[in-house]
This record gives structure tokens, C-alpha cells and sequence, in this order.
């Protein structure tokens, strides 16, 4: 594996880790907002002393202002609207017994025409939520391999500077895995999920056998950037090791970078679906939330008047930081997703 400076130019580039830094001892840094790319950062007054003749004289003296009238800052909808579809789909899931986890992924990619294959154009200006079902199109998840080493770069400085006493966040810190999926029809013949055994490409050690129940998507429109994305719900419920021959064959070389309660998974994955098939080569970025307990349980406190405000609050802030994650890194996608 070379390191993150080497220049190549290959179609089928691995994922490259960030190097190795020694971790600074001391206590955990806590998140603070940083203002050195605010521009007009003009000096405020600190008393309410100023005259309104003076303000209105010299308007780069406003006093500081509140969020509303109300002094509380209104509900952003953008992000209540993803929390509201992800508390939906998280309470009204089936009961597939106690092991089973639930996954919530923002996955960056281009909402394509269903007929011409383009990216669509809607009549907005900013990023929007769609209708589920209401546009006849599919979501293309698949970036060329220039926009992944784009973000494998991006994330490993990312990752080397968070490590320095002077970085304004938590450190990321990562983790690089070669697995290989191995896909199996479901015994039930109605069902249409596959099964699903992981294992450790190196060592060919099981990592876990699953079967991935889609449970529902959000397609979010960002007209003023070169990637849209996906938010999705699903289930991953263990089940006994299938027998027969898998249908499909996946290798994945993937980069986890982790921050707090997310994972940001930049991974290529080479497809197989058989001896006469040529391989495909996909590319892919996606965030999640780590901890599929932590969901559940601030889930079930959503809005409960038994409980204490942080905790009644603690989902929509955990779906507002996964929501802030996904426009960062949709905002860094270069031109040409694919």
C-alpha cells in the first residue's frame, strides 16, 4: 500500500489510509466553532451604550442582534424533515428479534432521469428534499476513480491535522479493511433479500453473516454542487450461514474514518457476478451513524415530557450532526462526479 502522496493514475487505485502519527496525550478537545474564514468580521460594541444615531451613521457598528423576536432561533425544516423520515422508520420497524442493528446511511451520489440517464433538473435553487416516489428516477451512487483519490486526500489531511492541539474539532481517527461479500439467495423463495457473508480477505475469517432489509430512502436534490445524496434506513439481521454457491461476489477495499458518532466509509468495490462476467469497479462515499443503540434509544426519548430536555433532544441534535456531515462532503465533490 503506498502512501497518500503517491501520484497514481490507475482506474483500479486502492484506497489509500492517511499515515501513521503518534496521538498527543491529554484530555479529549471538545468541538468550538472556528471563525478564520468569516469575512466583514467587524468589532461589536459589548454594552448597549451606542446611540441609534451612531449606528445608523456608521452601520458596521450594529449592537448584537438576536436570533428572532422570540430570542429562540426557528426549527430548521431541512434537517427536522430527515429526522422525522429516520424516527419514522426507526419506531415502525418490524420486530426481527433482539440482535438485529439498524443503519442509517447518507450515501453521496447523482439522481439520475430514469429515460435519459442524465441528472435531473428541477426547478430550484438550493438543496431540497424529494417526495419519495414523486420523480421517476434512480440513484447513482458510483463516483470515477479521480473523485474518490479527491476525497481520499481530502480525509487523510483531515485526519493527520486533527491530530494537532491547535484543530478546532475531535480527532478522526481510521481504520483500513479488505473484505470480501459473498452473496446468497434467501431460503424463503418470496423473499428478495440476499443473504449476505462477510469475510476478512486476508484470513478468509467470517465477520458476519446478514440479510439487509431496506426499510426506506430520502433523496436530497443539491442543485448548486456536483453530487446529490441519499439518506436511507435499513436493518441488518443476523441469520444461520446459507448453503449452496453465492450468486455474487464483492471485494471491498474500504477506508473507515471515524468522528464521534460517525463513520465516513470511502471504499472501492470490485463486483464479480460470475466466471463468464467481467469484474466491475465501483467507487463509493458514504456516512452513518456508528452506534445503532445510541439511535434507538435517543429515538425512543424523541419528544418525551418524562425525560430531561438534553435527552428529549438528543436525536434530532444526533440526526442534525449526520445531516451537517453529508453537506460537508457533498460540498467538497470536485466537478465530474462520474
Amino acid at each position: 500500500m503506498s502512501s497518500p502522496g503517491t501520484n497514481s493514475e490507475s482506474e483500479g487505485e486502492s484506497t489509500l489510509p492517511p499515515p501513521k502519527r503518534a496521538r498527543p496525550s491529554g484530555s479529549p478537545r471538545t468541538a468550538s466553532t472556528s471563525t478564520s474564514n468569516v469575512k466583514n468580521n467587524f468589532i461589536l460594541p459589548t454594552t448597549s451604550s451606542t446611540s441609534t444615531s451612531s449606528i445608523m451613521n456608521n452601520p458596521s457598528n450594529l449592537p448584537p442582534l438576536s436570533v428572532s423576536i422570540l430570542g429562540v432561533e426557528p426549527l430548521d425544516e431541512f434537517i427536522k424533515e430527515i429526522a422525522d423520515f429516520v424516527h419514522h422508520m426507526v419506531t415502525t420497524r418490524p420486530n426481527m428479534g433482539p440482535d438485529a442493528k439498524v443503519e442509517v446511511e447518507a450515501k453521496l451520489g447523482v439522481l439520475r432521469d430514469r429515460t435519459t440517464g442524465k441528472r435531473i433538473t428541477l426547478p430550484v435553487l438550493v438543496e431540497t428534499i424529494l417526495v419519495p416516489d414523486g420523480v421517476e428516477l434512480r440513484f447513482e451512487s458510483n463516483m470515477s476513480a479521480m473523485q474518490h483519490r479527491h476525497f481520499n486526500t481530502i480525509l487523510n489531511e483531515l485526519q493527520r491535522r486533527s491530530s494537532e492541539p491547535s484543530h478546532p474539532a475531535s480527532p478522526l481517527e481510521y481504520k483500513h479493511f479488505k473484505l470480501v461479500d459473498s452473496f446468497y439467495p434467501s431460503d424463503n423463495t418470496r423473499d428478495r433479500e440476499k443473504i449476505r457473508v462477510t469475510r476478512e480477505e486476508k484470513t478468509g475469517t467470517i465477520a458476519e453473516v446478514t440479510k439487509k432489509m431496506r426499510l426506506g430512502d430520502l433523496n436530497i436534490y443539491s442543485p448548486k454542487r456536483a453530487a446529490d445524496w441519499r439518506v436511507s434506513v435499513s436493518m441488518e439481521v443476523p441469520v444461520p450461514h446459507p448453503v449452496g454457491t453465492p450468486t455474487l461476489t464483492r471485494r471491498k477495499d474500504r477506508i473507515c474514518y471515524s468522528h464521534e458518532e460517525f463513520n465516513i466509509d470511502l471504499t472501492q468495490v470490485v463486483s464479480n457476478a460470475g466466471p463468464n462476467s467481467p469484474p466491475e469497479t465501483l467507487h463509493e462515499l458514504e456516512v452513518e451513524i456508528a452506534r445503532s443503540a445510541l439511535l434507538l434509544s435517543t429515538a425512543a426519548k424523541r419528544g418525551d415530557p418524562n425525560v430531561p430536555e438534553h435527552e428529549r433532544n438528543a436525536f434530532d441534535e444526533l440526526i442534525r450532526s449526520f445531516v451537517n456531515n453529508a453537506r460537508i462532503l457533498v460540498k467538497n465533490a470536485n466537478e465530474g462526479w462520474h
